[in-house]
This record gives structure tokens, C-alpha cells and sequence, in this order.
């Protein structure tokens, strides 16, 4: 069986000047995943090890670079599933950690739990050993820069425009040689949110979910909007009714925008390597690696390759 490997960058009006560090990004992560894969490494280490890697990357909104909400804090989601016994980990509003995936992972196989919030999260990290970091370490200057821009803005103003523009959600979902598949999903969620707020991105069947009997997927966009219709079960949901994986998603899109209004997008992919990238957004930065081959894109309808040595 072949294994592939699918990545995004988020879900939203992705800037010119952010469209090829953020495909560059999204390019760079997918084959940290993949060479996990090629290796013999289980789907559930390649999407941990791709997520790490867009946590890294500044352009995302995730780990290092996040968001900031109405205080001007760093408040972080992730989710992570196994889609060969369904096991699941999460945390939200996680404030010192760089890679909240690792947290969420380690939520999943050391806790009897499935999600951590806030203190407990953090009272969990350092009990186990997880490297802290200063909250201040993970906000850049351009993230600063854009909360003092828009902080003035009422709600109601900050929500659409945030809807649309907000940097957002990274995710990675990944089948490996022996036909297991899993999901990861991190993110710092809507600039200028509540403090607390969550969004959909540490929720299971909502930011992301997998199981090696229909396949995995991993979201993003308007948070609220994906909470709405769990928009990743919902995906597998149309997965399940034979549905590929492409109109799986799309169809789950349409409903969320005719239903509640919400734009984002999704990768999928089937436990037999079928993939796909979908967005009703302007753009999404994603990649994927299969048999050799790198594919990616920005723009609706737009999928290019290279081969990849």
C-alpha cells in the first residue's frame, strides 16, 4: 500500500505577500511528514511530525506566530486522532507551549482523558516534562502589530472580518504503509477572540477525526461555523455513504455555507490513499506527497507537482 500524506496552511484570504512563504511553508512540512512515512514510520508520526513543522513556521497561525486574542495573548488549540483504535488527545488555550500538538499527543497516550484546557494543559505539561516557553516567545511582531491595528474594531466588525481574513488553522492527515490513518490539527484561533474562546480545532469530529474504516480529515476556517455542523464527521459521514473524497468535502463545505454561512476548507484522504484539498475561502495553502510525486496549490482548482527526488 502506498502511503500519502496531505497538509494545509489554512483556509482564508492568504495576502500576496504571505502566498508563497505560506505554499513554500506548506510544501516544506509535507515532506518532513512524508519522509516519516518512507521511513516506516506510523501516519500518526507523520502528522505529528508535519503539524510541528507548520507550528514552527511564523507565517502560520499555530504554536510560534499565533494569533492574539483581545488581551494580546497567545491562546492555543490541537487536536490529534488515531484512526486505528480511534484514540484521541487535545488541548485548548494553551499559552507557553510551541508545539500543542505534541501536548495534545501526550494527552492522548498518557492521560485517560481526551481533552485538557488551559491550567489543567499546562499543569499537565510541566508535569510530564514537556518544555515551556515564555508566552511572549511564541507572539511576533507582526501578530503584534496586526492586534493593535484591529483591536479597535467592535465585534461584530472583527467577526467578519475575521471570517474571511484572520490567519488560520494547520492541520496534516496521513495513511501509512499498513493502512492506518490519523489526523492533526492545531491552531491560535481568530485574532482578537475572547479570552477562552475555543473554535473547532481541538474539537473531535469537528477540527479533525479519523478512523481506519472511512478515512481522516482536517479542517479550517470559521470556527463556530465548523462546531455548527461538525463539518470533519460530517465529511466522513458522506465518506461512509460511498461518496469520494473529494465530493465528500465538498459537499460538507457547501452545507456549511448555505447552512450557517461559514467558509473554510478540508483535506481528506481514504484508508486506500485517496486524497483530496477543498476551500470555499479565496485561497488555501496545501500540499501532498504521494509515490513520489509533491502536489500543491493556493488557488481554487489549482494543483501543480513536482518530482520529488
Amino acid at each position: 500500500m502506498s502511503s500519502v500524506l496531505v497538509v494545509h496552511g489554512g483556509a482564508w484570504a492568504i495576502p500576496n505577500d504571505l502566498a508563497q512563504a505560506s505554499v513554500e511553508g506548506v510544501k516544506a512540512a509535507a515532506c518532513g511528514g512524508f519522509a516519516v512515512l518512507k521511513a516506516g514510520g506510523s501516519a500518526l508520526d507523520a502528522v505529528e511530525t508535519a503539524v510541528r513543522g507548520l507550528e514552527e513556521n511564523t507565517v502560520f497561525n499555530a504554536g510560534h506566530g499565533a494569533a492574539l486574542n483581545a488581551v494580546g495573548e497567545v491562546e492555543l488549540d490541537s487536536i490529534i486522532m488515531d484512526g486505528r483504535t480511534l484514540a484521541c488527545g487535545a488541548v485548548s488555550s494553551v499559552k507557553n507551549v510551541a508545539h500543542p500538538v505534541s501536548l495534545a499527543r501526550a494527552v492522548m497516550e498518557k492521560t485517560k482523558h481526551v481533552m485538557l484546557t488551559d491550567r489543567g494543559a499546562n499543569l499537565f505539561a510541566e508535569r510530564i516534562g514537556v518544555v515551556t516557553v515564555p508566552t511572549d516567545a511564541l507572539v511576533t511582531e507582526l501578530e503584534r502589530e496586526d492586534w493593535i491595528k484591529h483591536k479597535s474594531f467592535d465585534t461584530e466588525v472583527r467577526e467578519e472580518f475575521n471570517a474571511q481574513w484572520a490567519h488560520d488553522t494547520v492541520g496534516a492527515v496521513a495513511v501509512d504503509c499498513v493502512g492506518n490513518v490519523a489526523c492533526a490539527t492545531s491552531t491560535g484561533g481568530i485574532r482578537n477572540k475572547m479570552v477562552g474562546r475555543v473554535g473547532d480545532s481541538s474539537v473531535v469530529g469537528c477540527g479533525g477525526y479519523a478512523d481506519n474504516l472511512s478515512g481522516a480529515v482536517s479542517c479550517t476556517g470559521h470556527g463556530e461555523s465548523i462546531l455548527k455542523v461538525t463539518l470533519a464527521r460530517l465529511i466522513i459521514s458522506h465518506i461512509e455513504q460511498g461518496k469520494s473524497v473529494a465530493e465528500a468535502s465538498q459537499l460538507s463545505l457547501q452545507y456549511m455555507g448555505d447552512r450557517v454561512k461559514g467558509a473554510g476548507g478540508a483535506i481528506a484522504l481514504s484508508p486506500s490513499g485517496q486524497w483530496s484539498a477543498s476551500f470555499t475561502t479565496e485561497r488555501m495553502a496545501w500540499a501532498a506527497v504521494e509515490d513520489g510525486v509533491l502536489w500543491y496549490g493556493l488557488q481554487p482548482n489549482e494543483r501543480k507537482k513536482e518530482q520529488l527526488s
